[in-house]
């Protein structure tokens, strides 16, 4: 005896009853913005102290070429060295390592600085 399977029964009405999706409440916590202590803090070879990343993006924006290089060469960038050991942050230090113009230093730490807390 053989028995035919039924076609499943499908409803136009069921299938679109979908809840619209809700926008999530939860939004990536932001982190706090580190300042360094007095004696942490960063002394740029132009006179400049920086405290925090915020002080830095604004240094980058009018540093000349010549001060920039000073502390970011071929083997070493005095910057990314301080951000990673200083205000705690290896993310914003490697992508930072990865720039060799004030510019696009600029760029890497105003790109950062949207997940901080200013």
């Amino acid at each position: 005896m053989s028995t035919k399977k039924q076609p499943a029964k499908t409803n136009a009405q069921t299938t679109n009853t979908k809840a619209p999706a809700k926008k999530s409440s939860v939004t990536q916590k932001k982190k706090e913005l580190v300042h360094a202590s007095p004696e942490q803090s960063f002394w740029v070879m132009n006179g400049q102290i920086l405290t925090n990343l915020a002080e830095l993006r604004d240094a980058l924006a009018i540093m000349s070429d010549d001060v920039f290089m000073h502390h970011v060469t071929k083997d070493r960038n005095d910057f990314a060295d301080w951000i990673e050991t200083v205000l705690q942050d290896t993310e914003i230090a490697q992508a930072l390592r990865k720039s060799k113009k004030p510019n696009t230093s600029r760029d890497v730490i105003v790109q950062k600085l949207r997940f901080y807390r200013i």
